[in-house]
């Protein structure tokens, strides 16, 4: 019997009746998708609809943004190939800056006690004294400006001590104060063959910042705070006191003494070496000169571009730039002693050549406060025209601005061979050497009171100020600018620029800037004096461009040469 039930059993399987249950049909729109009636292209679709479905619900990506101390704020932030650009007004708000408008369309940025120029459209501003390049230009937009991360470091990161951190996973960026660092300082005065030598030494290196003032040295702390270990006497005849403090320490010098900075490495130091007051010198012509100890503007040294056989530009008429620029020369520098009753000097007044560094040395020799270099413009087409002005810096604004500063460079008759790789470091290092000082700064704020003037008293065309290498402005220890009056090599700007009448204007419009930034530097407003405060300017009114200009000689023409032109060959 048991021989018979598996006999049956297997019979059973053979013939495909199982004693397990069928399977169960797949349901939902799988149960579709496997029927054989269904047409292979709708079961491709009914298999990719729920992917379909999925990507729709995905959530959209975030917009930039931005936070402060984990705050988020309203400020527009742009990414482009070159990184991030934010809106600067609501992030200097944010941090405690202000923002505000500065002469002839700048903008001035305010982060604690140091004062930040810029501009729309240039990749370099004013830090304090220092000139700064950036990795972008800065841009209109945000309801204002935008500026690129590193200017947000390079002022609210170096000089207030926030940490500008940008997230692009999130795309965000973040700000947020740094720790700050308790860095002890060991304090060493030590005076030896008339000089004082002050040592601060440091485990590390701090985030500091060295202001020189009037009878005392400020080393301030960016984020960080110091314990000083001062010495335990101090008897110097050149320092007379070194005051401590968590976030800064002040070194007090005897008046009159000054001092030279420098850093060491291995420990890392900051050295101070006080020299002893020099002595008391008058003004050349023997009687006193009043109010010598109150800033101001007493002489002006005007430099005519070119000379002798550096003809400079020729206009389509043959004109050359060396006759034109010693005529306006000659007539800036008699209206502004005969106006402002300031002294000035020419580089030259006669057609001769005249090495760029001769002319520089003639105004430190003068102990000039500003330096002013005439030049007239050129370009390969006619249709060029307006006004220029430049100050300098070791990095072009733009390809023209670097082309101009690589002819005028490269093509100087005082020997100097700015193509040669030692010459070049040369000139780097008296570049750096000038932007550690403040004349840059104020050499931009008078460009921008040219600009703004040239612009509004003749309705030229806004060129802008910009900033190049320029040779000539190398080695000038007071504010330099040199100014572009227009383009000889258009017919039409040629043609005016002949005229006495219109060059007494252009005079007149360099008089005007030069008269404002006077008052400035002397703490006058110009509304004091009965003034129109200079364009760009708080409180600044249009004047009108067709108030007559004031009189002034009315030199004679230059002398014709045989027509022709060709692109300018120095500057």
């Amino acid at each position: 019997m048991e021989a018979l039930r598996l006999e049956r059993e297997i019979y059973h399987v053979r013939a495909g009746v199982s004693r397990w249950p069928p399977p169960r049909r797949p349901g939902g729109i799988l149960r579709f998708v496997n029927s054989p009636r269904f047409s292979p292209p709708l079961r491709s679709l009914a298999l990719l609809l729920p992917i379909l479905l999925g990507a729709q619900t995905e959530a959209p990506p975030r917009a930039p943004s931005v936070t402060v101390e984990g705050r988020e704020i309203a400020a527009q932030v742009v990414v482009g190939p070159a990184g991030p650009l934010v809106a600067l007004s609501p992030v200097a708000e944010a941090l405690g800056g202000k923002l505000g408008p500065g002469e002839g369309g700048s903008y001035l940025l305010s982060v604690g006690d140091t004062q930040v120029v810029l501009a729309a459209g240039s990749p370099v501003v004013t830090v304090g004294a220092d000139i700064v390049s950036l990795s972008q230009p800065v841009t209109p937009g945000g309801g204002g400006i935008m500026v690129p991360l590193d200017l947000l470091r390079k002022t609210f990161g170096d000089l207030a001590g926030w940490s500008i951190d940008w997230l692009p996973e999130a795309s965000r960026l973040s700000i947020a104060k740094r720790q700050a660092r308790l860095v002890p300082v060991a304090i060493d005065v030590v005076h030896l063959q008339g000089t004082t030598t002050v040592v601060l030494q440091f485990p590390a290196v701090p985030r500091y910042k060295i202001d020189q003032l009037p009878g005392r040295i400020e080393v301030r702390m960016l984020g960080d705070r110091i314990a000083a270990s001062l010495p335990s006497t101090l008897d110097d005849p050149l320092v007379e006191g070194v005051d401590p403090s968590p976030d800064r320490l002040v070194i007090r010098l005897l008046r009159g003494a000054s001092a030279d900075s420098y850093t060491l490495e291995n420990p890392f130091r900051i050295v101070f070496d006080v020299h002893q007051p020099g002595p008391a010198t008058g003004p050349v012509g023997g009687g006193p000169a009043p109010g010598l100890d109150r800033p101001g503007i007493r002489t002006i040294v005007i430099d005519p571009g070119h000379g002798g056989t550096e003809t400079g530009a020729i206009g389509p008429s043959g004109v050359q730039e060396k006759e034109l620029t010693l005529l306006l020369a000659r007539t800036l520098a008699s209206q502004l002693a005969e106006r402002l009753g300031v002294r000035t000097e020419l580089t030259r007044t006669s057609d001769t050549v005249i090495s760029f560094d001769a002319r520089t040395a003639l105004a430190n020799q003068n102990k000039a406060d500003l330096f002013i270099s005439i030049h007239l413009n050129s370009s390969l087409g006619a249709g060029a025209h307006g006004a220029e002005t430049y100050f300098l810096a070791n990095r072009a604004t733009d390809p023209r601005a670097a082309s101009s500063a690589n002819v005028e460079n490269g093509s100087s008759n005082d020997g100097s061979d700015l193509a040669d790789p030692a010459a070049l470091q040369d000139l780097q290092l008296m570049l750096w050497d000038l932007a550690q000082s403040r004349y840059l700064e104020q050499s931009q704020r008078l460009a921008n009171m040219i600009q703004g003037e040239l612009n509004q008293a003749l309705d030229l065309k806004d060129r802008g100020v910009k900033q190049a290498p320029f040779r000539v402005l190398v080695g000038a220890a007071m504010p330099a600018v040199l100014v572009e009056l227009g383009f000889i090599s258009n017919p039409d700007e040629e043609k005016k620029l002949q005229e006495p009448g219109y060059r007494a204007q252009l005079v007149d419009a360099l008089v005007r800037a030069v008269g404002h930034y006077k008052d400035l530097v002397e703490a006058r407003p110009a509304a004091a004096a009965g003034e129109t405060p200079a364009p760009g300017t708080p409180g600044a009114a249009s004047s009108d461009p067709s108030a007559p200009a004031p009189p002034s000689p009315a030199p004679a023409g230059p002398a014709q040469t045989p027509h022709g032109a060709r692109p300018k060959a120095w500057r």
